[in-house]
Protein backbone atom coordinates (compact mmCIF):
# COMPACT_ATOMS: atom_id res chain seq x y z
CA UNK A 1 0.00 0.00 0.00
CA UNK A 2 2.86 2.59 0.84
CA UNK A 3 4.43 2.02 -2.75
CA UNK A 4 1.02 3.22 -4.29
CA UNK A 5 1.40 5.91 -2.40
CA UNK A 6 4.16 6.59 -3.05
CA UNK A 7 3.63 6.40 -7.02
CA UNK A 8 0.52 8.62 -6.51
CA UNK A 9 2.85 11.33 -4.97
CA UNK A 10 5.44 10.83 -7.69
CA UNK A 11 2.36 11.07 -10.37
CA UNK A 12 1.08 14.54 -8.14
CA UNK A 13 4.88 16.23 -8.09
CA UNK A 14 5.11 15.55 -12.00
CA UNK A 15 1.31 17.06 -12.86
CA UNK A 16 1.97 19.55 -10.43
CA UNK A 17 5.31 20.92 -12.69
CA UNK A 18 3.37 19.82 -16.17
CA UNK A 19 0.56 22.51 -14.51
CA UNK A 20 3.07 25.22 -13.15
CA UNK A 21 5.27 24.81 -16.54
CA UNK A 22 1.99 25.39 -18.38
CA UNK A 23 0.98 28.25 -16.51
CA UNK A 24 4.36 30.16 -16.71
CA UNK A 25 4.02 29.90 -20.50
CA UNK A 26 0.68 31.05 -21.21
CA UNK A 27 0.81 34.12 -18.52
CA UNK A 28 3.92 35.07 -19.65
CA UNK A 29 5.25 34.55 -23.20
CA UNK A 30 3.34 35.42 -26.42
CA UNK A 31 3.25 31.87 -27.61
CA UNK A 32 0.85 28.26 -26.85
CA UNK A 33 2.35 25.94 -25.06
CA UNK A 34 4.12 23.87 -27.53
CA UNK A 35 5.49 26.89 -29.09
CA UNK A 36 6.58 27.85 -26.37
CA UNK A 37 8.54 24.86 -25.67
CA UNK A 38 9.75 24.46 -28.91
CA UNK A 39 11.38 28.31 -28.17
CA UNK A 40 12.40 27.86 -25.17
CA UNK A 41 14.29 24.39 -25.97
CA UNK A 42 15.35 25.85 -28.77
CA UNK A 43 17.13 28.93 -26.75
CA UNK A 44 18.43 26.45 -23.98
CA UNK A 45 16.13 27.87 -21.29
CA UNK A 46 13.40 24.72 -21.17
CA UNK A 47 15.52 23.74 -17.58
CA UNK A 48 14.72 27.03 -16.21
CA UNK A 49 11.01 26.63 -16.92
CA UNK A 50 10.68 23.34 -15.69
CA UNK A 51 12.62 24.53 -12.17
CA UNK A 52 9.83 27.44 -12.23
CA UNK A 53 7.02 24.88 -12.79
CA UNK A 54 8.17 22.84 -9.75
CA UNK A 55 7.71 26.01 -7.17
CA UNK A 56 3.36 24.36 -6.83
CA UNK A 57 5.33 21.48 -5.46
CA UNK A 58 5.96 23.08 -2.25
CA UNK A 59 2.61 23.78 -1.98
CA UNK A 60 1.18 20.51 -2.29
CA UNK A 61 4.50 19.05 -0.47
CA UNK A 62 3.03 20.98 2.89
CA UNK A 63 -0.64 20.41 1.83
CA UNK A 64 0.13 16.60 1.72
CA UNK A 65 2.19 17.10 5.01
CA UNK A 66 -0.79 18.86 6.73
CA UNK A 67 -3.49 15.82 5.73
CA UNK A 68 -0.41 13.46 7.31
CA UNK A 69 -0.14 11.66 3.85
CA UNK A 70 3.71 11.33 4.07
CA UNK A 71 4.10 8.67 2.36
CA UNK A 72 2.71 11.00 -0.59
CA UNK A 73 4.70 13.79 0.11
CA UNK A 74 7.79 11.59 -0.18
CA UNK A 75 7.02 10.97 -3.78
CA UNK A 76 6.18 14.87 -4.55
CA UNK A 77 9.93 15.46 -3.11
CA UNK A 78 10.62 12.02 -5.74
CA UNK A 79 9.29 13.92 -8.23
CA UNK A 80 11.20 17.27 -7.50
CA UNK A 81 14.79 14.95 -7.31
CA UNK A 82 13.45 13.12 -10.69
CA UNK A 83 13.01 16.47 -12.35
CA UNK A 84 16.04 17.68 -11.34
CA UNK A 85 18.04 15.50 -13.23
CA UNK A 86 16.11 15.34 -16.47
CA UNK A 87 16.80 19.92 -15.92
CA UNK A 88 20.23 18.95 -15.87
CA UNK A 89 21.01 16.82 -18.94
CA UNK A 90 18.92 19.38 -20.99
Amino acid sequence: MKKIELFYGLLIGLTTSLIGSYLFIFMFTPYSFLGGLELLKFEGKLGKIISLGTILNIGMFFGLLKYRKETMAKGIILAIILLTIVTLFI
